[in-house]
């Protein structure tokens, strides 16, 4: 979006980059130092030198780059799902879970009680809410 807005239509794509302090063609760009960046002067090869008129776009670009990655992950509906009846009918008896015939993928007791964990671990909330309900209803069957 930053080269977006500084980008002149009225200039080729060549003179844009050049303006904006990027390299056209990545085959032949050769890293910039930063001190010779922020004194807005670019030394090119043998055509003397070529001014930096718009150093902002490197300079947000580089911000937006530094800034730390949101963590998205999430886990699948369908392992969400499985972690879910095995609790729901098996309770903590992961030997019996792994003998379940909805153990399509034929996990060991390990292998369940680890999925087991990741699901509380990206769920807490969840989790403790679903063991609630799972109390109450044997409370209400007795």
């Amino acid at each position: 979006s930053h080269i977006r807005h500084a980008w002149d239509p009225t200039k080729s794509v060549a003179q844009n980059l050049a303006e904006m302090g990027l390299a056209e063609d990545p085959n032949k760009a050769v890293p910039i130092p930063r001190k010779k960046l922020l004194g807005m002067e670019v030394e090119s090869n043998g055509q003397g030198k070529k001014i930096v008129r718009k150093p902002y776009v490197v300079n947000e670009m580089e911000y937006e780059a530094s800034l730390p990655e949101k963590k998205s992950n999430t886990l699948s509906r369908d392992l969400i799902d499985y972690v879910r009846y095995m609790i729901q009918n098996h309770g903590e008896n992961y030997k019996e879970m792994a003998r379940d015939e909805k153990n399509y993928y034929q996990d060991t007791p390990k292998q369940i009680k680890r999925k087991i964990n990741v699901y509380k671990n990206f769920y807490p909330e969840e989790y403790k809410d679903f063991v609630a309900s799972l109390k109450q209803e044997k409370m209400d069957v007795q």
